[in-house]
């Protein structure tokens, strides 16, 4: 296949290496990938916090140019931005000139393990990662996307990787974008939660499909310093999937 792959704003400006891992991955199952330089935030800061119309001028080039695409997907890394490709478009861009497109567009879209499960009905990538990990389902990818099982089967075939499941996988790790910045005392208790309920299991590395969430966890993690021979890590999915 050929896959146009979209890397977030924020995993290109801080976590570029979970798009080269997507890139990997794809690759060695045979597909073509291609990346739009030119295309860059999916509009979704300004659209989470009810500014509709700035959303729409940073979406609509993104609109436009996915739709002139000709490749047989949309892959995304990201279960928050590609909720905003899939899902809120169609309501960004309903009764506008774009309306059609956007929808088009959201049909091509998946997130990363959604595309190589439900799609390309892969769950066995060659991948080796000795390690024990626990999966944060991130809250657009889990309820927006209905991405539950597909990291899991992914994580499952991957040789020398035990996965444990923490008690609180599907609770928000307190991120969500501006929530963060508006409610950083509220947030900040959730990352903590999130990061004890991690800390249960004894695992290694934190995987999830949301940089973003990623970020949130790390971040408090490395202010906890948790007394540990081996510190606690963050990992995109994609980077795991990636290892060989």
């Amino acid at each position: 296949m050929r896959i146009t792959l979209f890397v977030p704003c924020f995993m290109n400006a801080m976590y570029p290496q979970a798009g080269m891992s997507m890139v990997t991955v794809l690759e060695r199952l045979g597909h073509s990938v291609d990346y739009h330089q030119d295309i860059f935030c999916c509009g979704q800061p300004a659209f989470n916090a009810g500014y509709w119309d700035e959303a729409r001028l940073v979406a609509a080039p993104v609109v436009e140019k996915l739709f002139a695409d000709s490749s047989d997907a949309i892959v995304i890394g990201s279960g928050s931005c590609g909720a905003m490709l899939k899902v809120f478009y169609r309501d960004l861009f309903a009764n506008t000139p774009l309306a059609s497109q956007a929808i088009a567009v959201g049909d091509r879209t998946w997130e990363f393990s959604d595309f190589l499960v439900s799609k390309l009905g892969v769950t066995d990538v060659g991948a080796r990662f000795p390690g024990k990990v626990t999966f944060h389902d991130g809250c657009h990818g889990l309820r927006e996307l209905r991405v539950k099982q597909q990291p899991r089967s992914l994580l499952a075939h991957v040789k020398d990787l035990e996965l444990v499941e923490m008690g609180e996988s599907e609770t928000c790790c307190g991120f969500g974008g501006t929530f963060s910045a508006k409610f950083p005392a509220i947030s900040t208790a959730m990352g903590e939660n999130k990061c004890a309920s991690a800390a249960e299991t004894d695992a290694d590395y934190i995987v999830s499909n949301d940089s973003s969430c990623l970020m949130q966890i790390q971040g408090i993690l490395d202010r906890q310093k948790e007394p540990r021979k081996k510190p606690r890590k963050t990992l995109h999915l994609a980077e795991v999937l990636a290892h060989q």
